[in-house]
C-alpha cells in the first residue's frame, strides 16, 4: 500500500496509555499495558506479536467489543475522529468513555472489524446473504431487496464464486476461505473509515491473500481508510504497513516505520520474529531428504516405491437442489478425477485456492465425505490392502474447534484408541505419556483441559492424539496456519522429526507457499476440483508451468525488500465456478511431461 498522505497533524485515532483487565478484580487481571499509537487517516498499522501479547486485546477495546468479553478499560484514551456517516457529530470522541448507545452507531458504520475465527462469528441458522444485508438495512436505511442486491456486490467484490447461489447458503456450507471472504465483505459493506483486520487472511489462500490485500489498498487510496492490520504473517506485514507496532506480554516492545523495523530491528523479540519467518525462496531451499527418507514417487500414484496410499480417479459431488419440489438442479464438482500416490516417509503436499477442494480429499480419504467415484487405498504395516482402523489419522486447522473441552487430555488420547476397538489400559497410559513428553508438552498435561492450553500447545496435542493409534499416514489440514510464526517453526520442526523417526507420510494441505517450500517433497497444485501441476516441490516452485501456479507463487508475500510488493494490481476477472448442470462430463484430461518428476494438465 502506498504512504499515508504527509503534512496531516490530527490523527483519525489517538490511543494513550490503554490499560485493559480482565476477572472480577480487572486491575489484579490486567493483560494490556500501557498501549499508545496514534493512526493517521488513510495509513495502515500493523500489530504485531505471539499469541496471548494482547494484540486482539488492543482490537477489541478499540470498538469497545471488550465490554461484551469480560474485560474492562482500566484507564487511558482513544480520541477517534469520526466522519459523516455515524451519528453526525464529528467532534473528537474518546471511545474508551463513550456511551454504548454511541457506540453501536459508530460501529460497522465508522468502524469496521475483521475477526479471526468466522464460523463464530457468523450466526449459523441465518442465510450468509441476510447477513451481510443487515449491514445495509442497519447504516443506509435500505430495503431488504436493495440491500440483498448490495450484499451480492460486497461477495462479488471479495471474489466469491456464483454469488448469486451463495446468498442463500449457510455457514455450515462454505469453506473456511469462503467464511473469511464473507466476514470481510460484512466489514467493507458500509466502508468504514477505520477497518480492524484481526488475522483476515489466516484461512486464505495466497491468491485470495493478494486479492483481498489489493482491495483494501484500493479502498484505503479511493476513501482515505485506515486500517489496523493484526497479524503473524511478517511477509504481508511487509507488504501491507506503513508503521508497525510489536507487542509482547501486553506491552507495545517496538514501533516505527516499517522498513525501519523490518531491517534494523532494536529489541531481541523483534529479532526472533523476523528469524522465525519461513523465506520462500522459489524452489531453491527445499528440504533436503533426511536421513531415512524414502524416495518420492515421481508421477501421480505411480513411482519406483509402492505407495501406503493410492488416490485413483477420486471424484466427489454435492448435489444443488432448488424449486418447490427441491429437484437437483445442479451439482457441484468439488473433486474432479484427482489421482495420486503417497510413499511411506514423504511429504505430499496439496496446494490451491480455498474452496478448490483440498480439504474435501482429505475427508474422502478418511471416509468423512463419500465419493462419487474413483477409489481410494490405504496399505498397513505387512501388505493387507484392506487397511485397519486408526492406519490414518487427521490433524485439522483449529485445534481448539476439534478438541472436545469437556474432555482432559487423558480422554482426548483416548478417543482414537476407543474407536479402533482398542480397551485403555496401562500401557495405552504409558504411550500417552511418552507421546506428550515426545511434542514437548508439560508432564501434568493428562488431567488439564484443551482452555488451559495455549494455541500452539493444543496443536501439539492434536498432534499427539493423530500419533495415538500409531498411524502410517497423517493428513495435515492447514494444521499450523493459525500458529505465529515462531510456533509454527516449532511445530514444523517437530512434525519433521517425527517423519524421520516414524517414517510418517505426510499429505500437508496448505495455503502457505512458504511452508510448503520447507516440508514438501512433493507438490499436487489444485485448480477448480482439479489437480493441474503435479512434481517434486523444487521443479514445480522453481519452474511453474500451469498459469495458476506461476499465479500461485507471484502472490507470495515475503519480508525480502527486494521482492515486497507496495502496489497492487486487483483482479477482476471471473473466479472459477465448480457447479455444473446434472449429467456434465469433463473432457479427458490431458498431461504433459515436463520433467522425469513434473507434470503439468493442458489448459482450455
Amino acid at each position: 500500500m502506498s504512504a499515508a498522505p504527509g503534512g496531516i497533524a490530527t490523527p483519525l485515532l489517538s490511543v494513550r496509555d490503554l490499560a485493559v483487565g480482565f476477572g472480577r478484580a480487572p486491575a489484579a487481571g490486567e493483560v494490556v499495558h500501557g498501549v499508545g499509537f496514534d493512526l493517521q487517516p488513510g495509513e495502515t498499522l500493523a500489530i504485531v506479536g505471539e499469541s496471548g501479547s494482547g494484540k486482539t486485546v488492543t482490537a477489541l477495546s478499540i470498538n469497545r467489543l471488550i465490554d461484551h468479553a469480560g474485560g474492562r478499560i482500566l484507564r487511558g484514551r482513544m480520541l477517534f475522529r469520526p466522519g459523516d456517516k455515524g451519528s453526525g457529530d464529528r467532534t473528537d470522541l474518546d471511545l474508551a468513555r463513550a456511551s454504548p448507545h454511541r457506540m453501536r452507531r459508530i460501529r460497522g458504520a465508522e468502524i469496521g472489524m475483521i475477526f479471526q475465527e468466522p464460523m463464530t462469528s457468523l450466526n449459523p441458522v441465518h442465510q450468509i446473504g441476510h447477513q451481510i444485508a443487515e449491514s445495509f438495512m442497519l447504516h443506509h436505511g435500505l430495503s431488504a431487496r436493495a440491500a440483498l442486491r448490495r450484499a451480492r456486490e460486497a461477495l462479488d467484490r471479495v471474489r466469491i464464486p456464483d454469488a448469486e447461489r451463495r446468498l442463500r447458503d449457510y455457514p455450515h456450507q462454505l469453506s473456511g476461505g469462503m467464511r473469511q471472504r464473507v466476514m470481510i465483505a460484512i466489514a467493507l459493506a458500509c466502508t468504514p473509515g477505520l477497518l480492524i483486520a484481526d488475522e483476515p487472511p489466516t484461512a486464505l489462500d495466497v491468491t485470495i491473500q493478494a486479492q483481498i490485500v489489493a482491495l483494501l489498498a484500493q479502498l484505503r487510496d479511493e476513501l482515505g481508510m485506515s486500517v489496523i492490520f493484526i497479524t503473524h504473517d511478517m511477509g504481508l506485514v511487509a507488504e501491507v504497513a506503513d508503521r508497525v507496532l510489536v507487542m509482547r506480554d501486553g506491552a507495545v516492545v517496538e514501533r516505527g516505520e516499517l522498513d525501519r523495523v523490518f531491517d534494523r530491528p532494536s529489541h531481541p523479540y523483534t529479532r526472533d520474529l523476523l528469524n522465525a519467518v519461513p523465506h520462500f525462496r522459489h524452489g531453491q531451499a527445499v528440504r533436503a531428504p533426511r536421513d531415512g527418507d524414502r524416495p518420492a514417487a515421481a508421477t501421480p500414484a505411480t513411482g519406483s516405491q509402492d505407495p501406503i496410499l493410492s488416490v485413483r480417479d477420486l471424484s466427489v459431488r454435492f448435489p444443488v437442489r432448488g424449486g418447490l419440489l427441491r429437484r437437483v438442479i445442479g451439482v457441484v464438482r468439488a473433486v474432479d478425477g484427482v489421482d495420486f500416490g503417497l510413499v511411506a516417509g514423504e511429504t505430499l503436499a496439496i496446494v490451491g485456492e480455498s474452496g478448490c477442494g483440498k480439504s474435501t480429499i482429505a475427508r474422502a480419504i478418511l471416509g468423512l465425505v463419500e465419493p462419487a467415484g474413483g477409489a481410494v487405498t490405504i496399505v498397513p504395516a505387512g501388505g493387507d490392502r484392506q487397511g485397519t482402523p486408526g492406519i490414518a489419522q487427521m490433524v485439522f486447522q483449529d485445534p481448539f474447534a476439534s478438541l472436545n473441552p469437556r474432555l482432559t487430555v487423558r480422554g482426548l488420547l483416548a478417543e482414537p484408541v476407543i474407536a479402533t476397538g482398542t480397551e485403555i489400559g496401562a500401557a495405552t497410559i504409558i504411550r500417552m505419556s511418552a507421546l506428550l513428553r515426545r511434542v514437548g508438552m508439560p508432564g501434568d498435561s493428562l488431567d488439564r483441559y484443551p482452555h488451559q492450553f495455549s494455541g500452539g500447545e493444543r496443536q501439539r496435542l492434536c498432534i499427539a492424539r493423530a500419533l495415538m493409534t500409531d498411524p502410517r499416514i497423517v493428513l495435515l489440514d492447514e494444521a499450523v496456519s493459525a500458529l505465529d510464526v515462531s510456533i509454527q517453526a516449532q511445530v514444523l520442526d517437530l512434525l519433521m522429526e517425527l517423519q524421520a523417526e516414524r517414517g510418517l507420510a505426510y499429505l500437508f494441505i496448505s495455503h502457505d507457499m512458504a511452508v510448503v517450500e520447507r516440508v514438501a517433497h512433493r507438490i499436487a497444485v489444485m485448480f477448480a476440483g482439479q489437480i493441474v501441476e503435479f512434481g517434486s516441490a523444487a521443479r514445480v516452485l522453481a519452474k511453474p508451468a500451469h498459469s495458476y501456479t506461476r499465479r500461485l507463487i507471484a502472490a507470495v508475500p515475503t519480508v525480502d525488500r527486494s521482492h515486497r510488493r507496495r502496489h497492487f494490481a486487483l483482479d477482476t476477472s471471473e473466479p472459477p465456478s465448480v457447479l455444473r448442470p446434472p449429467g456434465y462430463e469433463p473432457p479427458p484430461a490431458v498431461w504433459r511431461r515436463l520433467e522425469p518428476d513434473h507434470m503439468v494438465r493442458a489448459e482450455s
